[in-house]
């Protein structure tokens, strides 16, 4: 469905948008990939990598709603991944991660729905499930922003839909890295926040073949959900560095113990799939009334029992040693 198609990604030089392009220019020919970013290094540093026909790079940053609808100009589809993620970050500058989550996501809608764009999917976070950090509050308003887009849309074409999934394995501010940096140094152990701390763990390229699955499902509306597997942060210690002992040193201000994707208050809304979750949207849309139960890949759902949460501590997936090692070779860590 990408073949011939103009793509716009919002943060395309981030992890996300670099093995989106690596897939899409593999899996598809595309007339163009636009990489819509702030940070004119690190486009140069893409541009080593993909410097095809297709491929363009367009200076600007979400908060800008004037460079955003001209970026959109033709475009078919587009997938904002650009936020401020950090969470001790958006701790210490609320209102810098309130313009780009928040206001960002308004001019991407804005732009978008001006320039008739066909499919929007924006990419979200389990802590936007019940957050209790500001990055987590500012991604769920985001979530909410982009499904009641349709409602703005109105009859137009552009629709709108959000996918949300766990920590990426070796993306930036994932956990991995970071180990990995104080085994190369020599640490003589690795700090763990909690014993019985759980997260839901997928790779890159899962990531990002879920979103380009939606494309094709989405009515609009509907936040995707991934069934993935969860880890121990202690078991991904051991896989990493089975030797050295591990110290805990506390749960950091904003993190949670467990993280939640499908929140308990949502279960009434909550549809399961073979492969995914889809979260409906609580308000109706005045322009038609979608049953969301089969997509537009002819998949079918069926609703939850009541008081379903998916979590990761008690996911009834976990991966062991071994798999996590598996994991994180094949996520690039």
């Amino acid at each position: 469905m990408f073949n011939g198609k103009n793509i716009l990604i919002t943060g395309g030089t981030g992890s996300f948008g670099k093995m989106f392009t690596k897939i899409i220019l593999r899996d598809y020919k595309p007339n163009k990939v636009i990489i819509y970013s702030r940070d004119e290094l690190k486009q140069f540093e893409m541009q080593q990598e993909f410097s095809g026909p297709q491929m363009r790079y367009f200076i600007g940053d979400v908060r800008d709603r004037n460079r955003l609808t001209q970026a959109m100009s033709r475009v078919d589809y587009v997938i904002h991944a650009a936020a401020l993620k950090q969470v001790p970050a958006a701790e210490y500058n609320p209102m810098e991660c309130i313009n780009t989550n928040i206001h960002g996501a308004e001019n991407v809608i804005a732009a978008a729905i001006a320039n008739e764009v066909e499919k929007v999917i924006a990419l979200s976070t389990d802590k936007a499930a019940n957050p209790i950090n500001l990055y987590g509050a500012t991604k769920l308003a985001s979530d909410k922003l982009f499904v009641a887009a349709n409602n703005i849309a109105g009859g137009r074409r552009t629709i709108f839909s959000v996918v949300r999934y766990g920590n990426v394995v070796g993306s930036r501010g994932s956990v991995v890295p970071y180990f990995k940096k104080l085994i190369d140094q020599g640490s003589d152990h690795l700090p763990i926040t909690h014993d019985q701390m759980t997260r839901f763990w997928i790779t890159l390229p899962q990531g990002v073949d879920f979103v380009i699955r939606n494309f094709e499902r989405m009515l609009g509306g509907e936040v995707f959900v991934p069934k993935i597997p969860s880890i121990r942060i202690t078991e991904l210690a051991r896989a990493m560095a089975p030797n050295l002992p591990q110290r805990l040193i506390g749960i950091r201000p904003g993190e949670k113990l467990h993280e939640v994707m499908c929140p308990a208050d949502d279960c009434h809304l909550v549809l399961e799939f073979h492969d995914h979750y889809v979260i409906r949207p609580c308000i109706k849309f005045h322009h038609q009334d979608i049953d969301y139960k089969i997509n537009r890949a002819g998949e079918t759902g069926k609703p939850v029992e009541q008081g379903f949460e998916y979590n990761s501590g008690s996911n009834p997936h976990f991966l062991d040693v071994d798999q996590i090692r598996e994991y994180n070779h094949f996520g690039g860590a």
